[in-house]
């Protein structure tokens, strides 16, 4: 059994599943949103016995030690009984991660991407650490709180020519990259609030390289004569996306940068400037690649479906002492 972690209206799980399912792989996908306030779950462990995980699905108890691999790709929040009172919820909220979390840990089920590295890996500062350490270029970044020190960046490198961006974007709370105008300058104190990024903006044209294993897929998003080439995500639609080709040694530094984050897959942002020059913006552990793969015909979902579908053909009796193929 494939276990996918993701909810049901999550277009890339939706497309990967039904690949699986044509293949005749049995696949059992787990919304988190519906514990417990929708859903049950008992684990049960006996003296001479195997412990029994199960949690409720739509046609009946999912026994999740069938699971052969766990695919972890968009987590959604648990969800609290609205007859429980706010005072409790975090009490809730907390009994319910440690129980369903320390569950999924101690599947003997291979993950991709392994939960704790797929944790650490979504944290940028981790990120450009070890892309540094692999030989990958990064724009001249600051992270801080102190509205003297964004002051200083930004005098050095330019208003104009300095963006600043979220450390994550949900869909609660999503906020496109922005290039530093004179009014951000005047506002510069509210940044005592909350750590902010303050980037060099690299002007070029966007690469979305999704990598899947030792596979990499690369897309050239070229945003440049766009109403907003400061974001590509914003003007997809109006950009050039073409598949393209990467120097050996950038494929080889990336793959280098996967496997230090541990990571099966990943969506990397990067920026090629008119030179040549390569310089790596983020990993996304969950990003997207159906836009990608929709303007250039990359293979990536049945790439993705097959690196599951060669776990599910395995066993993999502990998850620790694994190396995948690739590493």
């Amino acid at each position: 059994m494939i276990l996918v972690i993701s909810y049901p209206d999550e277009e890339h799980t939706g497309a990967v599943v039904q690949r699986l399912t044509e293949q005749g792989h049995e696949v059992t996908l787990v919304d988190l949103a519906d514990f417990p306030a929708r859903k049950s779950m008992t684990f049960t462990w006996s003296v001479n016995g195997e412990p029994a995980y199960y949690v409720d699905g739509t046609d009946g108890p999912i026994d999740l030690r069938q699971a052969t691999v766990g695919w972890w790709r968009r987590v959604t929040p648990f969800t609290v009984d609205d007859a429980v009172s706010a005072a409790m919820r975090p009490f809730v909220l907390s009994e319910t991660g440690q129980a369903i979390n320390g569950i999924l840990d101690a599947l003997p089920c291979r993950w991709v991407n392994p939960r704790a590295a797929d944790d650490a890996a979504h944290h940028k500062p981790y990120q450009w650490a070890v892309a540094q350490q692999v030989g990958l270029k990064m724009p001249r970044t600051v992270v801080t709180n102190q509205p003297e020190e964004a002051r200083s960046f930004i005098n050095t490198v330019g208003v104009g020519k300095t963006v600043f961006k979220a450390f994550l974007a949900s869909f609660e709370d999503w906020r496109e990259t922005r290039l530093i105008e004179q009014e951000d300058v005047d506002r510069l104190e509210l940044v005592r609030f909350a750590p902010v990024i303050f980037q060099e903006y690299i002007k070029g044209v966007d690469l979305r390289i999704t990598v899947i294993g030792d596979q990499l897929f690369a897309a050239e998003i070229d945003a440049r004569k766009t109403s907003y080439p400061v974001d590509m995500r914003m003007v997809v639609g109006e950009s050039v996306v073409r598949a393209v080709e990467l120097p050996i040694k950038l494929k080889q530094q990336l793959l280098a940068l996967q496997r230090r984050l541990g990571l099966d897959y990943g969506a990397i942002d990067m920026r090629r400037t008119d030179a040549g020059e390569y310089f790596f913006l983020e990993v996304n552990p969950a990003g997207q690649w159906l836009f990608a793969e929709q303007h250039t015909g990359l293979p990536i979902t049945q790439a993705m479906a097959d690196y599951l579908a060669a776990f599910d053909r395995v066993t993999v009796p502990n998850q620790r002492a694994y190396e995948p193929a690739y590493r």
